[in-house]
């Protein structure tokens, strides 16, 4: 009988053996995947926003965001492109002595490149559409309290957050190399993100465009004072809604917990082969 899944060895295997691919592409071709996936994971992140923006009970407003955040992650896998925090499982050939920590993080910053690029693009582009006039605005304030909200965070909050974030999604990746076939993959996929979006966790990658999105909202003086009367967020707050906040006080501490969550699910991988 043929099976529809592949052991944990073999999905390990799997993964070890496209990282290695991946050390070996060109860093311009690395770069454009890398805007592709940013994109993509950008799309799920203004779709959440768009479905949560006028549900008030919190639970109810992050399950209905879960539900469709994982179509950024489905886009990616089906349709190509590199994710940064999927491409921290390189650390599995660390481990296997297949790839060199030198070749992960040259892989890893273009790819970290490409992923902001196209999440920042993206931000840009929606704002250019005037999706934010949606609910007469509501959705523009909604998205600089968002952004506010990540800028806010302590630093040790931002890497723990981070770190249980992207053990779902490398765990989401994993098991959807697990499965031969869409329908698999696509349930593999849909539950783990949609727990992490959920629970709040921080991805990096989203937040390129989160964090954009609200700098770009924040920029229109209507979308601004009806943050301020929506969720009574005073001029003092808005002046902490920066690009410098954005890259050193969420963008640096998350991706430094999503690459820790990485290590953590390579390390466990590491151990059950053995």
């Amino acid at each position: 009988m043929e099976r529809n899944f592949y052991t944990q060895n073999e999905v390990i295997q799997a993964n070890i053996t496209g990282g290695i691919g991946k050390i070996k592409t060109p860093w311009y071709r690395l770069f454009f995947l890398g805007m592709m996936a940013g994109a993509f994971i950008a799309f799920g992140a203004e779709t959440s926003n768009v479905v949560m923006h006028t549900i008030e009970p919190v639970g109810l407003a992050r399950l209905a965001a879960g539900c469709v955040f994982p179509v950024g992650l489905m886009m990616i896998v089906f349709a190509g492109g590199e994710l940064f925090t999927g491409d921290c499982l390189l650390f599995l050939g660390i481990f296997d002595k297949k790839v060199t920590t030198g070749q992960m993080a040259r892989t890893l910053l273009w790819v970290f490149l490409g992923n902001l690029a196209g999440g920042v693009c993206l931000a840009a582009m929606v704002f250019g559409a005037k999706q934010f006039d949606y609910s007469g605005g509501a959705l523009g304030a909604f998205t600089i309290k968002v952004a506010l909200g990540k800028v806010q965070l302590a630093p040790v909050q931002a890497v723990i957050s981070g770190i249980l974030c992207n053990i779902m999604v490398c765990v989401a990746v994993l098991m959807a190399g697990a499965s031969t076939d869409i329908t698999g993959k696509v349930f593999a996929i849909f539950f783990p993100i949609m727990a992490f979006v959920v629970s709040g966790f921080e991805h990096c990658v989203a937040n390129m465009y989160y964090i954009p999105a609200g700098l770009l909202s924040a920029s229109n003086p209507e979308y601004v004072r009806q943050a301020q009367e929506l969720y009574q967020i005073t001029a003092q707050q808005l002046q902490q809604l920066t690009a410098a906040n954005f890259l050193i006080r969420n963008l640096l501490p998350v991706t430094v917990g999503n690459i820790l969550g990485a290590l953590i699910v390579s390390l466990f991988k590491r151990t059950r082969q053995k």
